[in-house]
């Protein structure tokens, strides 16, 4: 699955913003997907994920703030961010990822993801 994802832009603190991401060509529904963030230096760090059935898990920091979305016929998934932190500022991705082996509970995980689009920067100013 080739995804491309858009949406990223500057915000003030406690504003919001849309992120968008969709298969750049018809494919098979992936079994999950998600949304990724990574400052630079530091390690990809998961934000939430959603599943073909609808079912979805966030990280604590964005829990409350933080909303995805997916459309399986069109093969999207958005992040909508409210509330919106300075600390919030980094690059996201989006990423889909195919069943396996372990429960949804570990799909925390980048390693579980096999695509990938192109990272959209977010900005919080203070």
């Amino acid at each position: 699955v080739q995804l491309q994802a858009s949406g990223g832009g500057t915000v003030q603190t406690g504003g919001s913003l849309r992120l968008s991401c969709g298969a750049s060509v018809r494919t098979s529904i992936p079994y999950v997907m998600g949304w990724f963030r990574q400052a630079p230096g530091k390690e990809r760090e998961f934000v939430g994920t959603v599943t073909s059935g609808g079912t979805s898990k966030y990280t604590d920091s964005v829990k409350g703030r933080f909303t995805i979305s997916r459309d399986n016929a069109q093969i999207t998934v958005s992040l909508q961010m409210n509330s919106l932190k300075p600390e919030d500022t980094t690059v996201y991705y989006c990423a889909a990822g195919k069943r396996s082996q372990y429960t949804f509970s570990a799909y925390h995980r980048p390693s579980l993801y096999d695509s990938w689009g192109q990272g959209t920067l977010v900005t919080v100013s203070s």
